[in-house]
């Protein structure tokens, strides 16, 4: 990497001799490049043995000298570990983002003579990783137990902050130097902890820049302006006058009602009150009630009891927050059917409405104004 950079360097001295002068303007314009670097995720062991290598590519422009977005992927190597081994564990993610891009440098001072722009930037975008081998030998010795470990691959959502100094080499070429931190699932190292893991990279790139547009020339250069001449016309402008009416239209809503072990009782009781809202503010509704029992825990006699009781709690809890009970029907399953692949989430009543509601429909009718318009003749 420090060759390339002392090349660009080099290359960019010499495209600044001969750049033919100051005649083009610094935005908008477009700009690839690449990057590499190291990178590091905080976990529960020590981010100083979780360092690995970074590499990156970017695509994007600066629309404006303050305002641009790009497309960045990065990544490659990563690492976790586990305190009770004390080893680390290798494997592999890439994460792709959409930037926006804030030239803070350009609010101040925009111009091509400065030596680097400070840019700020954020972004969402996905993780994904792969090859999780070395865990899955691991977490076998490991006295901890790991029901969140993957093994071909995961998806991630990234969210990314961070900063980046951009130094002008030349009109077509500069290099950067960035730090960023980016927001990933907490199971993307196969552990959990409940919330999301955090990871830092800091990468130094090479930019190449192209689609600058000539700058204006002076008036001087463009010679004596010819005298304006100007002129009137009237125009008849059609327009659509835009209003809107109400139109039925049919609509649902759900909602799971989760339980503790051995639980039957309707919790949250605010799940409840929303349903009966609903019912209340739509009409000719129909409510459906499916409940149902986890496979991982009892027997299939008492998780169809379980079931049932619960189906029959969240009517009564329902008849009782004012929906009536004559569009109401109930079911229950026990544990044969598993509507959820968490093996806890299926301790659960399915609550699903339907009714009919209203809408706003557009209506537009053409119209036409004249308006005076104003042109240049010469």
């Amino acid at each position: 990497m420090s060759a390339c950079l002392a090349m660009a360097v080099g290359t960019g001295v010499a495209l600044a001799a001969g750049d033919g002068g100051k005649d083009y303007r610094p935005y908008p314009h477009v700009f690839v490049g690449v990057d590499g670097g190291a990178q590091v995720s905080f976990t529960n062991y020590d981010f100083g043995k979780l360092i690995t290598k970074d590499v990156g590519m970017q695509v994007g422009a600066f629309f404006t000298p303050v305002l641009g977005a790009r497309l960045h992927v990065s990544g490659l190597w990563n690492r976790g570990g586990l305190p009770s081994l004390d080893e680390t564990y290798d494997f592999n993610t890439v994460a792709g983002t959409a930037d926006l891009l804030l030239n803070v440098t350009n609010m101040f001072r925009d111009d091509k003579d400065k030596p680097f722009n400070f840019i700020v930037f954020g972004g969402v975008g996905m993780a994904g990783a792969w090859d999780n081998d070395d865990f899955h030998a691991l977490a076998e010795r490991a006295p901890e137990k790991y029901p969140f470990a993957w093994d071909d691959k995961r998806l991630s959502h990234n969210l990314k902050l961070g900063v980046q100094l951009d130094f002008n080499i030349a009109r077509h070429f500069g290099m950067n130097m960035e730090l960023a931190a980016n927001n990933r699932s907490d199971r993307i190292n196969s552990k959990t902890s409940g919330k999301d893991d955090w990871s830092a990279t800091a990468a130094v790139g090479l930019v190449f820049k192209f689609g600058h547009k000539k700058a204006a020339r002076s008036a001087k250069e463009a010679g004596a302006a010819l005298p304006e001449q100007w002129a009137t016309r009237m125009d008849t402008v059609w327009y659509d006058d835009v209003t809107y009416k109400d139109v039925p239209e049919q609509v649902a809503y759900e909602e799971n009602i989760y339980y503790k072990i051995r639980m039957s009782e309707p919790e949250p009781a605010a799940k409840v009150a929303a349903i009966a809202k609903f019912v209340r503010e739509h009409k000719n509704c129909k409510v459906a009630v499916t409940a149902y029992a986890d496979k991982g825990t009892g027997t299939p006699e008492l998780n169809l009891q379980y079931s049932k009781q619960r189906a029959e709690k969240v009517v009564a809890a329902l008849v009782e927050a004012g929906v009536p009970k004559g569009i109401i029907t109930s079911d229950y399953k026990g544990d044969t059917v598993q509507p959820f692949a968490e093996n806890d989430k299926n301790r659960v009543a399915i609550v699903k409405v339907t009714g009919e509601g209203v809408k706003k429909e557009e209506v537009k009718t053409k119209k036409f104004k004249v308006e005076e318009t104003v042109y240049r003749v010469q």
